[in-house]
């Protein structure tokens, strides 16, 4: 439970402002709201799915050494509450990618979603939190968190046609990678019991 639970609050932090948030909000302008987040969820847990394995790997592998791993993990999130305050913008030429996708919108958007999650923080978030945590909770709860922000930004979009104050979201998200950041560090040094 702890794992579903962590990774689903980590993630939907990790979502605000991003621009698969951004990229969400102009598939719902072009398609129906339902189609874009059935594409999403498709993309996001097929990469979380990875994740989860790649972290699993590294947690198993590197079992003995689990409190070096929370360490480096909480380093991480600090380095992702930096990225979360530097914010992520979506580029004109993703923009426009998403408002000319042809064809059937479920594979436009799962396709998009699916690239533009490779390597981002929420795919790294995800990896890291599979080297601490249950992988299959984590796999579901992570992939329930991307979902549920990227919802939020579909409901946004489609009801106020305008995004939400970045700037807010932003050191809101960077205070909260702070938090479980320090949490990390302070589980691996053994200062906080695990």
């Amino acid at each position: 439970m702890n794992a579903l639970l962590l990774s689903i609050a980590v993630i939907f932090v990790a979502e605000l402002g991003d621009k698969s948030q951004l990229m969400a909000m102009t598939f719902a302008a072009r398609y129906r709201p339902r189609d874009v987040l059935i594409g999403i969820s498709i993309a996001t847990a097929i990469v979380h799915l990875a994740s989860v394995g790649i972290g699993f790997f590294i947690g198993d592998v590197f079992g003995q050494w689990q409190g070096g791993i929370a360490v480096v993990a909480g380093i991480a999130f600090l380095a992702f509450a930096v990225w979360t305050l530097r914010g992520d913008e979506l580029t004109e030429a993703e923009a426009d990618k998403a408002r000319n996708a042809k064809g059937f919108s479920l594979v436009a958007v799962g396709t998009a979603f699916l690239l533009a999650e490779l390597g981002d923080k929420t795919m790294l978030a995800t990896i890291t939190l599979a080297t601490q945590e249950n992988w299959f909770w984590t796999w579901i709860g992570s992939t329930v968190g991307m979902v549920a922000a990227d919802a939020l930004a579909i409901l946004v979009g489609f009801i106020l046609k305008r995004r939400l104050p970045e700037k807010v979201i932003r050191i809101g998200a960077a205070a909260l990678f702070v938090l479980f950041g320090l949490l990390l560090i302070g589980e691996g040094t053994g200062v906080l019991g695990r």
